[in-house]
């Protein structure tokens, strides 16, 4: 089945959604050519089915609305034309299937041009998508492209150079070339990592208008879920999420009493998803995060202005974990397209040197957030709070903290110091228990399981 011939079918399986989605639609381009195919195709497969069953459950706005999925190996074929993702796993899974039935090595030669052009057929049929929807309302009019190859990622990029220079790239994101290196090129410490390889130059960037990310990755299951679940983060760039607010003085162990406040806007990221969102484990108990309460927080739909006041620094090692509960969230400086390059220079900065002045003194920040609304389910103006933590990486993490009425009484005897000599018998048994259990992979991964037995042992 050659993609030319399913520009037709395309036109007419082309949904004509009426709602306003900030997400890009998908392109997967897969490269069998490679000699390695048989193991990648496996994993690939599992990775790829793994990740759109969870999109496909999550309850609440789509993440991943649109997809297709390519395969180059004589030439390209199109296995998917755009599909919505959502309640829609049956069509996907039998498009897996096919997948995993292709033919394996040593079928195809490498260093055609296969993937690049069902760069530009994708371009296509989505530029045709666009057409047929603009009548519903839709206004989902961007689309990344992730092209998945055993081929040298510099090559994969001057192919991409020469062919794409006269294409029309507006709807065009991003485009992210993933080169999957065999398992005996890493050594078993870079096993499971998403390692950045060479970036293309800056004339690469200038001459197609768009970005180009190259990255290397290994071919195991893991990775790749890892590569796939990026596509469920916020995509949405039209406004900032969070207004951290500080003293302008700066601020102390002691309660913030500035007037004066600097204003750092910031973009909240998920780092778990709320098990609330997947439609198997929903009932009448347990449902997501609710915006009209004063104690959620939610980064996914970005509808909601947070604002957070810093009131106080807090020592790091003076914090109970008893005390934080909730899902965590990642604060970075805010990527908002409607603000201007310099304030955005300026915010990036002076979110950089406070992520420093916290890990120089080992604080955190205690914040309260101003309350959104009031809602009829709250009689009584209620003030929730968080604490920020700092880390390496340029970024905070921000966890709810309890209020007074909320906490109950606590009152255990204390550890100590040194313990009595008739349990150190139990204490070796526990360690040689923990030995024996290790032995069998349980819940754990393969690597976790590693990882753990060089601890113990």
């Amino acid at each position: 089945m050659n993609s030319r011939k399913l520009l037709s079918e395309t036109q007419r399986t082309f949904p004509a959604a009426k709602v306003h989605c900030q997400q890009p639609s998908r392109i997967l381009i897969v490269d069998a050519t490679s000699a390695s195919w048989t193991n990648t195709c496996s994993v690939l497969s599992e990775a790829l089915e793994n990740t759109l069953c969870l999109a496909c459950s999550l309850t609440g706005p789509c993440r991943v609305p649109l997809l297709s999925l390519y395969v180059v190996q004589n030439q390209q074929e199109c296995l998917l034309p755009f599909t919505q993702v959502k309640e829609n796993f049956a069509r996907i899974q039998a498009c897996i299937s096919e997948l995993r039935s292709l033919p394996r090595e040593g079928c195809f030669p490498q260093g055609g041009n296969g993937a690049v052009q069902a760069v530009q057929d994708g371009l296509q049929q989505f530029k045709q998508y666009s057409r047929h929807t603009a009548a519903g309302g839709s206004t989902n009019s961007s689309v990344e492209i992730t092209i998945l190859t055993s081929q040298s990622s510099k090559e994969m990029v001057k192919q991409l150079e020469k062919k794409l220079k006269d294409v029309d790239l507006v709807s065009l994101r991003r485009i992210q070339v993933i080169e999957i290196l065999k398992r005996d090129f890493l050594e078993p410490e870079d096993v499971e990592q998403h390692v950045p390889a060479e970036e293309p130059s800056s004339n690469d960037i200038a001459i197609l208008g768009m970005d180009i990310d190259v990255q290397t990755i290994e071919d195991n299951v893991i990775s790749l879920e890892m590569l796939f679940k990026t596509w469920l983060h916020v995509y949405g760039t039209e406004r900032e999420h969070l207004h951290l607010l500080l003293p302008s003085g700066g601020f102390s162990h002691a309660t913030a009493t500035k007037t004066t406040l600097m204003c750092l806007k910031c973009d909240l990221q998920e780092r778990l998803l709320d098990p609330a969102l997947l439609s198997g484990t929903v009932d009448g108990t347990m449902r997501a995060a609710d915006l009209n309460s004063p104690c959620q927080m939610a980064a996914w739909p970005a509808t909601v202005l947070y604002k957070l006041q810093v009131v106080k620094a807090l020592k790091s090692e003076g914090v109970c974990e008893s005390v934080v509960y909730g899902l965590p969230f990642i604060i970075k400086p805010t990527s908002c397209w409607q603000l201007d390059w310099d304030e955005l220079e300026i915010n990036q900065h002076s979110f950089h040197a406070l992520c420093h002045s916290l890990l120089k003194r080992k604080w955190m920040l205690l914040a309260k957030r101003e309350p959104q609304n009031t809602s009829p389910n709250w009689n009584i103006m209620m003030h929730s709070y968080y604490i920020i933590v700092p880390s390496d990486s340029a970024t905070l993490l921000v966890k709810a903290v309890a209020i007074r009425e909320l906490l109950l009484p606590s009152t255990f005897p204390a550890l100590l110091a040194e313990h009595p000599e008739r349990v150190h018998g139990p204490i070796e048994n526990m360690q040689l228990l923990l030995k024996i259990n290790l032995s069998s992979p349980s819940l754990l991964g393969n690597m976790d399981l590693l990882r753990l037995q060089r601890e113990v042992l």
